[in-house]
């Protein structure tokens, strides 16, 4: 294939990437990574402004106590300083146990069956539909089961 060959079938958001030898692509894509599920529900109409706050509570919480699942090692964190910079690491570490905490607290006051809709959707990040499907739920319940949660979080959270 000829270099005009291939500069006919790119996309239009395709580019050719000059570090690398031969013919390759890259494709440039814009990704809003603050969207989160609950926002989306949010934005249609389907949760009011305190489920919203409350989930984003939630979420906040799970992010800061840093529960999520790691794939690599963590680059932010530096080493212990052998200097008087001791104290940041401390706060830093007495704010994570403070939003672990908190985040225990608040799936517990959402209860047991509300919980894992809680977990799914607005911590890990999962659709509705896939979460109605991994908990074995039918379909079209789980907005419903989603705002009596953040309903109870909402009271939690005291953002009612």
């Amino acid at each position: 294939m000829t270099s005009r060959q291939l500069v006919d079938c790119l996309h239009p958001d395709d580019r050719l990437d000059p570090e690398r030898a031969g013919p390759r692509t890259m494709r440039h894509v814009t990704v809003n990574i603050a969207e989160s599920p609950i926002a989306w529900l949010a934005s249609r109409g389907l949760l009011n402004d305190a489920q919203l706050r409350a989930g984003e509570r939630l979420r906040a919480d799970y992010e800061r106590a840093g529960l999520s699942a790691r794939v690599t090692m963590r680059w932010d964190s530096a080493a212990p300083a052998k200097s008087r910079g001791g104290a940041r690491a401390s706060d830093a570490s007495l704010a994570r146990i403070d939003a672990h905490r908190r985040f225990h607290d608040a799936l517990d006051a959402a209860g047991p069956g509300l919980a894992d809709i809680c977990w799914r959707v607005i911590c890990a990040g999962e659709g509705i539909a896939g979460a109605e499907k991994g908990l074995g739920w039918p379909a079209r319940s789980g907005k419903l089961v989603l705002g009596l949660a953040l309903d109870r979080l909402a009271r939690f959270y005291g953002t009612e």
